[in-house]
């Protein structure tokens, strides 16, 4: 039996809505009041892996909100618009439509590299950056070709990704085995528990989001040579003004640490490197409590906000 899109409606402390940005509809978990903070995940994940941060947040005087990304969970699911400038369009559009001109921007993975490209082709919509297990886009793209040995190494899982209908399949096959098995080769030591593998699995199953989440790595490898990708490229050479904090696991197999260090090369406001040791790709998920007291510390800081 297929999944339905209410697997992703998980209860708790929090409230559910949908919030339209741009003609697409988001399903965004909210809680708290004070200065917005947005939260995006990562592949192959949904908005529920910042459940830890929709408590500790709230907690510490923030308005934290997690979305469905375009394509994922309970959100819309359109045939296109998977490449990361119309995705930062669709964060920005969020922004202002949860009543802020601008917000603190969280992002994990494919939702740290959006947060990069946020804070560069819409800067207002950007008051502070926090990427997560994600290197500055343009770093990513210079270590694919100057470490072969290392990131390139890295990503040739991600490669069989650019196949048709292949990648989906095997996703999604045997209850989502393959998205429980990604979730523990790039996880450090403290491996996802049995349950909260199976809620991954489960959501990855609803029809198009498997498809939809191999849109995002299809159009980062087939547009680095193409119009669309050079002229991306280009524009990410904006240097960031945004305070950035930047949180890397140091056992992260995924995406190495060496090829997330040195993005702040692309930051001319204040930036701090965070390389939190015993963690590996996803650092709040595995040692929440570390994330939040970095992440939490440094927003409370008025010294970086001057």
């Amino acid at each position: 039996m297929a999944a339905d899109e209410s697997l992703s409606r998980i209860e708790g402390p929090w409230t559910h809505r949908g919030v339209h940005a741009g003609g697409t509809r988001f399903h965004v978990v909210e809680s708290g009041k004070g200065p917005l903070v947005l939260l995006l995940h990562g592949f192959p994940q949904f908005w529920w892996t910042w459940r830890h941060q929709l408590v500790s947040l709230p907690a510490a005087g923030y308005r934290a909100v997690a979305v469905d990304l375009r394509g994922y969970g309970a959100s819309d699911k359109p045939p296109r618009g998977y490449d990361l400038p119309t995705l930062a369009q669709d964060a920005a559009g969020l922004v202002r439509a949860l009543g802020e001109t601008g917000a603190i921007v969280v992002g994990h993975d494919w939702g740290g590299m959006l947060a990069w490209t946020m804070a560069v082709l819409d800067p207002k919509s950007v008051h502070r950056l926090v990427p997560v297990s994600a290197p500055h886009p343009l770093r990513l793209r210079r270590s694919l070709v100057t470490d072969p040995f290392g990131q390139l190494r890295a990503s040739v899982g991600r490669v069989g990704f650019q196949l048709p209908f292949l990648p989906e399949w095997r996703l999604t096959a045997r209850g989502g085995a393959r998205v429980g098995r990604l979730l523990d080769r790039w996880s450090g030591p403290r491996k996802p528990e049995e349950d909260v593998a199976a809620k991954y699995q489960e959501v990855f199953r609803i029809p198009g989001v498997a498809h939809c989440a191999l849109e995002y790595h299809r159009w980062l490898g087939r547009s680095q040579f193409r119009p669309d990708g050079l002229r991306y490229a280009r524009s990410m050479r904006t240097e960031i003004e945004a305070p950035t904090l930047h949180v890397h696991g140091a056992l992260d197999t995924c995406v190495l640490p060496r090829t997330a260090h040195g993005s702040g090369r692309y930051v001319t406001g204040s930036y701090r490197w965070r390389l939190l040791e015993g963690v590996g790709h996803f650092p709040h998920e595995e040692n929440p409590e570390r994330f939040d007291a970095e992440l939490i510390a440094w927003l409370d800081n008025e010294e970086v906000a001057r």
